[in-house]
């Protein structure tokens, strides 16, 4: 099985700011992970990311929020997407 894209979609606000979702379903764990999905998810204003999520190889699921690199316990892609809007909401004027 190749990889299967589920989503790509960028989004820009009328304040500038952008919401980016990127999604595959891939045949085996990224290095790190141990789930058959690859991401990025990113929400970022004013050129600089203030929201990112995702499983880079070797690194596994962490995210970033306002600078900090955090882990990120992966249980399913719609709880991610849940995650990943909650912290927007935190952080939008």
């Amino acid at each position: 099985m190749d990889a299967v894209l589920l989503e790509r979609s960028k989004t820009v606000l009328p304040d500038g700011a952008i919401i980016e979702i990127v999604l595959w379903r891939v045949p085996e764990p990224v290095a790190g992970s141990s789930h058959l999905y690859k991401y990025r998810l990113f929400y970022g204003r004013n050129g600089r990311r203030v929201v990112g999520f995702d499983n880079e190889r070797g690194k596994g699921d962490h995210c970033h929020l306002d600078g900090e690199e955090r882990p990120y316990a992966f249980s399913t892609i719609a709880a991610l997407l849940e995650d990943f809007r909650a912290e927007i909401a935190k952080r939008r004027p």
